[in-house]
């Protein structure tokens, strides 16, 4: 979810991860991670150029969702509901869904564009509860153009 340009699905094929799909709304991201998986390894994925609100995915498929830093772009209560039904909608009983979004501590705003800032009670209030909280971890992470930004992962 989000994957954009994200070394991500590299690493999971290296370890032999398969059936692996990668989101993005940018063309361009999905363009470069395929490029630098190259013609042959960029084959093992599924790549879809899609908005995660207005995508349509096969039902129960998923056994993991990652979402490295596309919730906290999502500014209304509408959006987040839509997405939180697509993931309701599309991970198989017992799956499992991971969250990176900016912690309370996070900024505003990012490439331009508000963001949401959450801690973990409040990014679990948005999922619901038919999700466990069974992880959380901060990070500071230090972004290309040197600014550190506060970063929370949530596994549910």
């Amino acid at each position: 979810m989000g994957g954009g340009a994200s070394t991500l699905v590299d690493d999971l094929l290296f370890e032999g991860y398969c059936d692996l799909t990668v989101l993005d709304i940018s063309a361009a991201a999905i363009a470069a991670a395929k490029s630098r998986l190259g013609a042959g390894r960029s084959n093992d994925a599924q790549w879809l150029e899609a908005n995660i609100l207005t995508a349509e995915l096969a039902a129960q498929a998923y056994d993991v969702w990652h979402d490295r830093a596309v919730f906290h772009f999502l500014a209304s209560s509408e959006e987040r509901q839509k997405y939180v039904q697509s993931v309701k909608n599309v991970l198989k009983p017992g799956g499992s869904i991971i969250i990176a979004t900016f912690a309370v501590d996070g900024p505003i705003q990012c490439s331009g564009l508000p963001a949401m800032r959450y801690s973990a009670e409040e990014l679990h209030a948005e999922l619901g509860d038919s999700f466990t909280l069974v992880q959380q971890k901060r990070e500071s992470h230090l972004t290309p153009t040197g600014v550190t930004q506060q970063f929370l992962y949530c596994l549910f």
